[in-house]
């Protein structure tokens, strides 16, 4: 079976101000977006469903949708708010999200195959597509429909200069099997080393070379209902905070404790790119426009 590739594009983009999966980054007006796509074609990806919200549809499909027709199968799904399970009702001042867990549950009904998950707004380069759709496409893992992947990247690599950052540090096992990952929520660079300043007295030191999950993750349809039931125990306990999310690292590290689930870490030569403020956006700028100019990418990028 063909892999597909799921783009998570609903979040809000609250620290960034605006929707920032539209902001132009290449040299002739890509988005990173338009990177994910050329980078999973290239690699053997066959399909393309996004996550949406329902008020982004038609800028959705007269800016971004039409840019892939002829090229790929394209299609979307919403992360609707009220679509919740275990018949849980969003309390009516929720405005926020729930987060990279229900964004994957929203696609169980159009994802049928292997698929990578991924942040619309993260570039993670060639390479990581390569070895995620080499390991979604082997035969030998669709026998195994709950052994997963996810692409590792070093912390340090991955932080911004300009604000703290959410980040999924990993922990492997001797076999380069996913053994725990915790959600750390304001991580950023302090001299030579890395803090994270959630406002535990002193802030937890890390040295930065420790392996991250920037969300790209490889899974099997097998994940829906293994998700599903985690995300209704999430709402049960945390449910009526207007703020909660419940991440896709957290809940996959709920699967593994439980014994449901293998994740292998692959390593990625890919450098990472994202824009998590908008005074991160001049330095992707400028990495796009050496990626064109070095050769690695075609400028324009569907020409």
């Amino acid at each position: 079976m063909t892999p597909t590739l799921l783009v998570l594009a609903a979040g809000m983009g609250s620290r960034y101000g605006g929707l920032k999966q539209l902001d132009p980054m290449g040299p002739h007006g890509e988005t990173v977006m338009d990177y994910a796509i050329f980078d999973a074609l290239r690699a053997g990806f066959g399909k393309v469903v996004f996550v949406i919200r329902r008020d982004f549809e038609e800028d959705f499909k007269q800016q971004v949708l039409s840019r892939y027709a002829g090229r790929i199968d394209a299609t979307y799904c919403f992360q609707d708010m009220d679509t919740l399970p275990g018949g849980f009702t969003r309390p009516a001042e929720r405005t926020k999200p729930w987060g990279t867990t229900h964004a994957i549950l929203a696609a169980r009904d159009v994802i049928t195959t292997p698929f990578a998950a991924i942040n619309a707004d993260d570039f993670y380069g060639q390479h990581s597509y390569q070895v995620l759709h080499d390991f979604l496409a082997d035969p030998a893992r669709q026998q195994q429909p709950t052994h997963y992947a996810m692409v590792g990247f070093t912390l340090r690599t991955t932080l911004s200069p300009h604000g703290t950052v959410a980040r999924g540090v990993c922990v492997t096992d001797a076999q380069g099997h996913l053994a725990s990952i915790r959600e750390l929520t304001k991580v950023l660079p302090v001299g030579d080393h890395v803090e994270n300043q959630d406002g535990t007295v002193p802030p937890e030191v890390l040295t930065g070379l420790e392996p991250v999950s920037m969300n790209m993750w490889g899974f099997t349809p097998a994940l829906f209902p293994q998700i599903e039931t985690a995300f209704e125990a999430f709402l049960a306990r945390d449910g009526q905070d207007l703020k909660s999310e419940c991440y896709i690292p957290a809940t996959v590290d709920v699967l593994i404790d439980a014994g449901q689930c293998v994740v292998d870490v692959l390593p990625t030569t890919s450098r990472w790119f994202g824009v998590t403020y908008r005074e991160d956006k001049p330095g992707v700028v400028a990495a796009m426009a050496d990626l064109a100019a070095s050769g690695a990418y075609p400028a324009p990028l569907f020409g």
